[in-house]
């Protein structure tokens, strides 16, 4: 008999898939659910009910619906925090695997940035120039030095905005950008909700030798409100097998290099 620790391991396994599911198909219904899954329809309501009284999705009849319904939606960093962890882990890995010491790392804000953050602390000699206040209190204790860019705090992504993190970044050269999106439409680019945060990230592509988008393939078909670059100014994208086939296939097509973790 499977104790409660197993059955609550189980729950979150599932949970966590069908959210994953979600971002990706842009819809889930109980039925199907219960047949991918071999359980009842009455687990899948519940795994619906309870991830909604977390505020992850919207419930509909016969179904659930993501809560990000428009582009000016702008979650904050605890909420995408729970999104897709495994996948962010691995990218993170892949990320650090291309830096090597010596080098300037500009990293922005996000939960993505956030893990690529954790996994370069392990080096001993790198500059890591960021406009994320969560990620410069991350790398505190490393061997790695931080450059903090200065500016106007947003309260939702823990990030430095406007004229003066601007300018500080212009005064910069780096070797490598890792850029985190709310969005990644192949035809039409890399976007974000926020204006302010789009100005940044574009001074950051300016500045930097290679430009690597590091999203989990949620993001993909997705536009937000402030487009940052087109597709043309990425270099490398860092995402998991998740990747619809139809963007991989566009994004090899116009040389951009792509890791699926």
């Amino acid at each position: 008999m499977q104790s409660p620790e197993g059955n609550n391991l189980l729950n979150e396994e599932r949970r966590r898939a069908i959210l994953e599911m979600l971002q990706r198909e842009g819809r889930v219904l109980v039925g199907p659910l219960a047949r991918r899954f071999k359980t009842s329809q009455v687990t899948i309501r519940k795994d619906l009910d309870a991830l909604e009284s977390h505020g992850l999705i919207h419930r509909t009849h016969g179904g659930a619906l993501p809560t990000r319904h428009g582009a000016l939606e702008d979650p904050s960093l605890r909420e995408k925090e729970q999104l897709n962890r495994d996948e962010k882990l691995r990218i993170a890995a892949a990320a650090a695997a291309m830096v090597s010491e010596g080098q300037v790392v500009i990293l922005d804000s996000g939960t993505t940035t956030t893990a690529i953050a954790r996994a370069l602390r392990r080096f001993r000699n790198l500059t890591i120039v960021t406009n994320a206040v969560n990620i410069a209190t991350e790398l505190t204790g490393s061997s790695v030095e931080v450059i903090l860019t200065g500016g106007t705090v947003r309260a939702n992504s823990f990030s430095l905005v406007g004229p003066i993190a601007e300018e500080a970044l212009r005064r910069l050269h780096a070797d490598i950008l890792f850029l985190g999106v709310d969005g990644f439409d192949v035809s039409y680019g890399l976007s974000t909700p926020n204006l302010l945060e789009a100005k940044v990230n574009r001074v950051m592509v300016e500045v930097a030798t290679q430009t690597v988008a590091a999203c989990d393939s949620s993001k993909f078909g997705r536009r937000s409100l402030s487009l940052i670059i087109p597709p043309s100014a990425v270099q490398h994208v860092i995402t998991d097998r998740g990747i619809p086939a139809q963007d991989l296939r566009a994004l090899k097509k116009s040389g951009v290099a792509v890791t699926l973790v």
